[in-house]
């Protein structure tokens, strides 16, 4: 309910670095809980889409290559806009499995080693985008691995399964 409430600017409205409102293609850019914004050395912004249909990297087709387009150019330009941080100091990526079920890309600075950034979680964006002008169904048909810790209800879910 939260993303929503930023997405519908009921919550964290000052909080907006940038925002593309195109229902389809358009996203809010607002810096992330875990940074307190007083330093640039652990910059950490989310960019939440506006599509409430997709839901993580497996939803995503050839078909949002437009949307993806517009997360990387814009949050690259909003990013080096407001803090001075260009694009090539940045690691742009999307988690798998992701922490919730709504869209949403990371921005953080190369050299902040945040949590999730690894690359058995992490896709980058640039990656991504590639991936989908290469195949549309890249995200549907390929095995996608990911790491989880002992404690997570998702692991359980795949011991009781036999999957584990």
């Amino acid at each position: 309910q939260w993303v929503y409430n930023i997405l519908e600017k009921k919550a964290e409205a000052d909080r907006i670095i940038h925002e593309n409102p195109d229902p389809c293609n358009g996203f809010v850019l607002v810096p992330d809980f875990k940074w307190n914004q007083n330093q640039l050395d652990d910059l950490y912004l989310i960019a939440l889409v506006h599509r409430r249909e997709v839901k993580s990297l497996r939803d995503l087709t050839a078909e949002h290559l437009p949307l993806l387009r517009n997360i990387l150019q814009e949050g690259k330009e909003a990013v080096v806009k407001r803090f001075g941080v260009p694009g090539s100091q940045l690691r742009i990526y999307l988690h798998y499995q992701p922490s919730y079920y709504h869209l949403h890309v990371h921005f953080t600075a190369l050299g902040y080693d945040a949590p999730g950034s690894s690359v058995e979680r992490a896709h980058l964006l640039e990656g991504v985008i590639d991936n989908l002008a290469l195949d549309s169904l890249y995200y549907q048909k390929r095995a996608l691995t990911f790491a989880l810790r002992a404690d997570e209800l998702l692991l359980k879910k795949f011991q009781e399964a036999g999957r584990v």
